[in-house]
């Protein structure tokens, strides 16, 4: 995609039509206006305004401490400089605990701009995402490694390596799917795993460490860029696309769109057996 162009507005529709037409599509958490006026005039489909944030932007150990407040005032910068991608909220840690909860919060953010919010869980997820997708809020369900749920992890860890729990992961992400999911993300599970429920769900799924097989790939925009907080370990998905650019951070950008659609991204070295 040229540079400085900007993309026709992309829906939850273009999504699935990608999936169902074999074309990837790729993904990038975005913070603020100049981000993401660059990220979105750059071939990505979908920015992310992650609670991630906590990390990467506000110097915690973990995206914890992440507000509602936090995510409203970023979703709103990340808003005005969109240049057609759609817009991924999360909802942050303990601001959709109850049905009634979650209804208020998703709320917040679509008045934001939000084309989507995405909320960590599995199957206990399924009564708030129906009724998020009965009132016109489209869902994207986070499973695998879940980072709000760091503490009951121990630490940040492969998830769905044994049998059982990856039979569960396939039955929950089913659940979600029915219970009106738009979008499954997928995070830090084997490659095996990633196909089988990419292949198995209709909804498009978003891979992070999950293998080359999902619809779609994302990755924090600092890791992408090779910025990562000296207090956060690299993770093994990460790729630093800016030493292949000749044009600076926007030339990383469109290598990193590019190599996600063509399959190039991720390769074996970025995934887990």
């Amino acid at each position: 995609m040229s540079s400085q162009s900007r993309q026709s507005p992309i829906s939850i529709n273009t999504l699935a039509a990608r999936k169902r037409n074999g074309q990837k599509f790729a993904c990038l958490t975005a913070y603020d206006a100049l981000f993401a006026e660059l990220i979105s005039s750059s071939g990505i489909e979908v920015m992310l305004v992650g609670d991630s944030l906590g990390m990467v932007l506000q110097g915690h150990d973990s995206t914890l401490p992440v507000t509602l407040d936090d995510m409203e005032y970023h979703m709103n910068c990340v808003r005005r400089g969109n240049q057609g991608s759609l817009i991924m909220a999360d909802l942050p840690f303990m601001s959709y605990a109850s049905a009634t909860q979650s209804l208020e919060s998703a709320a917040a953010l679509m008045r934001c701009g939000a084309h989507m919010v995405k909320l960590e869980g599995g199957a206990w997820l399924a009564e708030s995402t129906r009724l998020l997708y009965e009132r016109g809020i489209p869902v994207c369900a986070h499973m695998g490694l879940t980072p709000q749920s760091i503490n009951r992890f121990g630490g940040f860890r492969v998830q769905g390596r044994n049998p059982e729990q990856a039979s569960n992961m396939i039955d929950e992400a089913l659940i979600l799917e029915d219970s009106g999911a738009s979008v499954l993300l997928l995070e830090c599970v084997p490659t095996d795993l990633g196909k089988t429920i990419a292949n198995r769900l209709e909804i498009p799924v978003i891979g992070i460490g999950a293998g080359p097989h999902t619809d779609g790939q994302i990755m924090v925009l600092h890791d992408m860029l090779g910025v990562t907080p000296s207090s956060i370990k690299v993770p093994k998905f990460v790729k630093n696309f800016l030493p292949e650019s000749e044009d600076g951070i926007r030339g990383a950008l469109e290598a990193y769109a590019k190599a996600v659609k063509d399959g190039a991204f991720p390769g074996p070295e970025h995934c887990f057996t």
